[in-house]
């Protein structure tokens, strides 16, 4: 997988926090609260910022990877 820009990774991230806000009850959740909970707010202390290129946590990776597809598939439809 290519590098992630870091600006589209905390992007995706804060989105992915959002969705996850107040559902308790999902993985994600408490996986996004872990991570800011111990980061205290720096980004280069996240999940995030663990490998190399910003591809560290694998929502955002997931993420990252379905909106380049739909792109992609977009790309090709209209040629």
């Amino acid at each position: 997988m290519d590098a992630i820009p870091r600006e589209i990774a905390l992007q995706l991230c804060a989105e992915i926090r959002e969705e996850n806000r107040g559902k308790w009850y999902r993985f994600a959740h408490m996986q996004c609260w872990g991570c800011t909970t111990f980061a205290k707010g720096n980004p280069d202390k996240m999940c995030l910022s663990s490998q190399e290129g910003y591809s560290g946590c694998n929502l955002i990776n997931k993420r990252y990877v379905q909106r380049s597809k739909v792109k992609v598939g977009q790309a090709n439809w209209r040629n």
